[in-house]
């Protein structure tokens, strides 16, 4: 059966120029007529149908033709067949990332990802998606999915809002750290403040005025409340406001307080930004989650690494803080009795809400990091930096 090229090109499902091409490279041989038309046999079509399933295979043209001629060479089809994989493992990553970014799907990973390696970027994106940034810092630390980000909220703030503690901490360690400072405060602002535990110390044991700042307007006014009882509100005002942007000029205070509060926004970004509100030779007193010990069990690591990616040792800390041009001049870690002020409470909490929120995943959270701190604490733990501004 002899075929024009055209009934060729159309049984193969090829164009004309591609068969131009076949016979240029010695793949088929056409013959020409007395009437000028060039025909094909039915070997010819059968051997580039053979190619095409070749090609189906991933192999080139030219490795095709080494198949054809001689016996497969396997070492090459393994080779083909390991891109093969690795392109169908990154196409299966590429579709079950979009569909999670449309709800179908865990993005728990994706943004763990990302507060590690793009911060700042990841936190900009957050908001274009129509997060504010109260939610986008939310979203970053806690649910750190933005398909279940309400529901993880709402389960979040049932557990934590009746504590009076969100934190470690006690007032005997906030007056250490206080002892510390090398100057008499008149104008301290306390940022990331909560319900205003170590602001009420601060008013009670100063004579400086304050500003208490939180993005938890609930929060807050829990704070004017008390502080109306214990009569001291006429020292403190509060301000709601993002850390990240604070609404307030350059030298706006000699003393800044951060219990437990930096790592939302990086005690990196956090040490560069809040400098600025310091007068010269102003104090920064902050805590932060730590590395104690050199030997860490991997469980704990893993866990870190995970929650807190940016956890480092005291040592590391220091010298951030003294490239951010900052002196050192104290430095403890929190009592043990600030851990169980914070940890006994909560644990009671999430005692009596496990029915109510059995399979919320803020509990599970909530329950995971009270293992961890049962488990490991001593390995890691908050630790008092009292940072003093250097020209």
């Amino acid at each position: 059966m002899a075929l024009k090229i055209s009934q060729l090109a159309q049984r193969l499902g090829l164009s004309r120029s591609t068969l131009l091409y076949y016979e240029k490279q010695g793949l088929i041989r056409g013959k020409r007529l007395d009437n000028g038309y060039r025909v094909y046999s039915e070997k010819d079509l059968q051997r580039l149908t053979l190619i095409q399933k070749l090609q189906a295979g991933g192999l080139t043209l030219k490795e095709c033709l080494a198949c054809l001629d001689e016996r497969i060479d396997k070492a090459l089809l393994q080779t083909r067949l390991a891109e093969l994989d690795a392109e169908i493992a990154q196409k299966q990553a590429s579709r079950t990332l979009l569909a999670a970014l449309l709800g179908e799907g865990d993005l728990k990973a994706w943004h763990e990802s990302l507060t590690k390696e793009a911060p700042e970027a990841h936190l900009d994106w957050l908001q274009t998606q129509g997060f504010s940034e109260k939610e986008a810092l939310h979203l970053t630390w806690l649910s750190k999915d933005m398909n279940e980000h309400d529901k993880f909220m709402a389960d979040f703030m049932h557990i934590f809002a009746p504590l009076t503690r969100w934190a470690p901490g006690s007032e005997a360690d906030t007056l250490k750290a206080l002892a510390a400072v090398p100057l008499t405060p008149t104008r301290i602002l306390d940022i990331g403040c909560g319900k205003g535990l170590a602001t009420r110390v601060l008013a009670r044991h100063t004579q400086a005025s304050i500003t208490a700042i939180d993005n938890e307007e609930g929060a807050l006014a829990e704070l004017q409340q008390q502080l109306q009882h214990s009569g001291l509100s006429s020292r403190v005002s509060t301000l709601c406001a993002s850390m990240t942007d604070i609404p307030l000029p350059a030298a706006s205070a000699d003393l800044i307080w951060a219990e437990g509060s930096a790592y939302i926004m990086g005690v990196e970004q956090a040490l560069k930004s809040w400098r600025k509100l310091l007068v010269d030779d102003g104090v920064l007193v902050l805590s932060d989650l730590v590395w104690l010990k050199g030997d860490k069990d991997p469980e704990a690591v893993a866990f870190w690494q995970q929650d807190y990616p940016a956890m480092t040792s005291v040592e590391a800390r220091k010298a951030q803080m003294q490239a951010s041009g900052f002196e050192v001049i104290g430095s403890f870690s929190l009592s043990n009795e600030a851990w169980q002020s914070f940890t006994g409470p909560l644990a009671a909490r999430v005692d009596e809400v496990s029915t109510q929120l059995a399979g919320s995943q803020a509990l599970a959270n909530v329950q995971r990091e009270l293992d961890i701190f049962s488990r490991f604490l001593g390995q890691f733990g908050y630790q008092f930096f009292v940072l003093q501004k250097r020209g």
